[in-house]
């Protein structure tokens, strides 16, 4: 037997997030309810068809999907006032215990027969009014304790445990839908809530300077207000408005076209849905070794790569290759929600940080549940395999739209951008000269304490190869350090050492 050492497994910010206390507690439920929902992608779809009249089940699966989440954005545009004020933890329990209570009452109603479409979907509805408060929550929940690359890895692991939920919570659901009504499978999501509202209301939180900021003003006003004033998350939030609304639609027509086309049942469902999220947890835990991702371009690509795994749907033969476009389809979009929430966290405010997410959530929560609707509207009078191959184009098609108007906006600034002065002009001349001479002053330095050869501008050159600074800031430091402003032998080994501890 041998072993290997853990560091060598594990990368360094995951390794930082096992050994944090909360995390650790709160991670187990956080997963266990989102196995949760990953059983009711097939629940709530598959019990609206049961209940659903011959000729409108198509539209009542839609209804249902679109009832499940989006009085979330309502819930977000309107409470405000109140739960802008809650603190992350509180936003969670609040919208956890709302979920176990509303979503354990479905199992009992069908149990006693009360259970009609309206029940149904009024139930749903409601259930899901905190949604957006939750979601953001839970995203703020680590948010000021943990550094940039720690909470990069910390949505790593939250994305990765709901793709892992939607491995195995379709599959689990497509085994119990066999022998109990998909009414008592909604129950069981309304038991994890429950466990996760009672955990995360006993866990106290580390105290932290950030964490005990409280938004008192503004509401949605001022988490759009925050979201127009940065124009890279506002084009983020339209572009991922629009693919969400792209998506939406697959999650009516996925059922039809097992049943429809492939003269399926349940398990096939879940099935597809599993491979979707076996390709999303690997590209969720890749977002963790490659760490950083040009934005635009990684986001653009993702759409572009969902788009064309919708494509093999064409085929209704056999399940195969729709099964390997659809994995391929998660495999790409794993990374994506990760990426977004690591950037929001990033830049706004941490007194508005729930606002921010709330808003944005509420922005999002309109755009799948609208494509739902509007793809559970078509399938009563097109195919599934259309719809879904439909939203593939869409996808792809998003992707030159989206270049073509970042081009003209990114022209538009620059047409637009005031023009420097004649003093404005002298000032960055000068400053560039005296970046310069930092630069080789700091190069003088650092081959006297090194002893290489001089050569070049002053009778000394360095080539920087070794550990510390850019040289952007090895100029900076040099300019306003006192030490540094002078290359003079005896205060060179001082000067190495004071740029080398502000470069680390």
């Amino acid at each position: 037997m041998f072993s290997v050492p853990q560091g060598r497994l594990v990368p360094g910010p995951y390794r930082s997030l096992c050994a944090d206390r909360t995390f650790r507690r709160l991670m187990p439920v956080f997963a266990l309810s989102d196995l949760g929902d990953g059983m009711t992608v097939v629940a709530v779809a598959w019990l609206a068809l049961a209940l659903g009249p011959d000729g409108g089940r198509g539209a009542l699966a839609g209804t249902a999907v679109a009832a499940y989440v989006l009085p979330g954005a309502l819930g977000a545009l309107t409470l405000g006032r109140w739960m802008r004020r809650l603190p992350a933890r509180r936003l969670l329990v609040s919208d956890s215990a709302l979920r176990a209570v509303l979503l354990g009452t479905v199992p009992l109603a069908h149990a006693v027969g009360l259970l009609t479409p309206a029940v149904y979907v009024g139930l749903l509805g409601a259930s899901s009014l905190l949604h957006a408060w939750g979601k953001a929550g839970k995203h703020a929940l680590f948010a000021p304790l943990f550094s940039n690359d720690q909470r990069l890895a910390a949505n790593s692991v939250l994305s990765t445990s709901l793709w892992t939920a939607t491995i195995v919570g379709p599959v689990l659901a497509g085994l119990l839908v066999e022998v109990v009504s998909p009414a008592w499978i909604i129950g069981l999501d309304a038991a994890t809530f429950a466990v996760l509202a009672f955990q995360t209301g006993r866990t106290t939180l580390p105290s932290s300077p950030a964490a005990v900021l409280v938004p008192v003003n503004g509401g949605a006003k001022r988490g759009l207000s925050i979201l127009r004033g940065q124009p890279e998350l506002l084009g983020l939030l339209v572009v991922t408005w629009v693919f969400n609304l792209a998506f939406g639609p697959v999650e009516v027509a996925l059922p039809l076209f097992v049943s429809g086309e492939l003269h399926a049942g349940a398990g096939l469902l879940g099935a597809y849905w599993a491979a979707f999220g076996v390709g999303a947890v690997i590209g969720a835990l890749a977002l963790g070794a490659v760490r950083r991702l040009p934005l635009w371009p990684a986001m653009l690509g993702i759409i572009a790569g969902h788009g064309i795994g919708m494509l093999p749907f064409a085929l209704t033969h056999t399940s195969l290759p729709s099964m390997i476009g659809f994995a391929f389809a998660g495999l790409v979009y794993g990374p994506y929600s990760a990426l977004s929430f690591t950037l929001l966290q990033e830049r706004a405010p941490a007194e508005s940080l729930t606002t921010v997410l709330a808003v944005r959530g509420a922005i999002l929560l309109t755009a799948s549940p609208l494509g739902a609707a509007l793809g559970g509207f078509l399938l009563d009078r097109t195919g599934a395999p259309a719809i879904l191959v439909g939203c593939g184009l869409l996808m792809i098609a998003i992707v030159p739209i989206s270049s073509v108007v970042l081009k003209l906006t990114g022209d538009h600034r620059r047409r637009h951008r005031p023009s420097p002065g004649p003093a404005e002009r002298a000032g960055g001349h000068r400053l560039r000269h005296r970046l310069v001479r930092g630069r080789r002053r700091w190069r003088c330095c650092s081959a006297q304490v090194s002893g290489t050869p001089s050569v070049g501008h002053g009778g000394c050159f360095h080539d920087l190869a070794g550990p510390g600074a850019s040289d952007l800031l090895k100029s900076v430091v040099v300019l306003v350090h006192p030490v540094l402003r002078r290359s003079d032998p005896q205060h060179c080994a001082e000067a190495v050492g004071v740029v080398d501890r502000y470069g680390q």
